[in-house]
């Protein structure tokens, strides 16, 4: 969910217009002014930021055909929306979750071309032909060593980020079948678990590493 504090310490929900206004065209205004974020809360501007009827008109409808799961779909969409709200909200593939909008949790983590990447911070418009799995394209049967060894070793508490650590731990053992303590800390480094569970996490991936 995005937002900001607003000048009351308080947390307000932002729409994806306001997501787009803020990471844009607001936060160097703030930045040059040296104002804080809790001067901006929803619906509610700091007098000192000037906006103009163009920082609303940005969207550029468009029709993508691209390949996820080893399907072709064809999507239409903004061609500036992150790649993770056409997974979501056009294709219905709910695995790949929502949790900074800014690359930095791994919440998100889907395959490119095989590759690990953040999908809040690619833009549709960005894939191309590139193939795209997402986690529930990752194994039909359910049968991928990670997913084995994830639940062999009853890793997730909450849930929320698993889908992240999964497609980042399957894509390291695809380029590294037996990765030591180190590559394998260094690859799921980024990829935050708000539980806490990342001794399990290692010892997944070690199992999975093993089958």
């Amino acid at each position: 969910m995005c937002g900001w504090f607003d000048e009351k310490r308080r947390w307000v929900c932002g729409e994806p217009t306001d997501v787009f206004l803020w990471m844009t065209f607001l936060k160097p205004q703030f930045s040059a002014l040296k104002l804080p974020a809790t001067s901006l809360s929803y619906g509610h501007f700091h007098p000192e930021i000037k906006l103009s009827k163009k920082h609303f008109n940005h969207s550029t409808m468009a029709t993508f055909n691209i390949t996820v799961n080893g399907k072709k779909q064809r999507v239409e969409a903004d061609s500036d929306t992150p790649l993770l709200w056409v997974l979501r909200d056009n294709l219905g593939l709910y695995g790949t979750k929502y949790g900074c909008g800014i690359a930095e949790c791994g919440s998100c983590t889907i395959h490119y071309n095989g590759n690990p990447m953040r999908s809040c911070a690619m833009s549709i418009s960005d894939v191309g032909e590139a193939a795209i799995t997402t986690i529930e394209g990752l194994s039909e049967n359910i049968n991928h060593p990670v997913l084995q060894a994830w639940r062999e070793h009853d890793v997730p508490q909450c849930g929320y980020c698993q889908a992240g650590q999964i497609m980042t731990a399957a894509a390291l053992l695809a380029e590294t079948p037996n990765p030591d303590d180190e590559e394998i800390e260094a690859a799921m480094y980024s990829n935050i678990c708000r539980c806490g569970t990342y001794n399990k996490i290692m010892a997944a991936v070690k199992t999975a590493a093993g089958k």
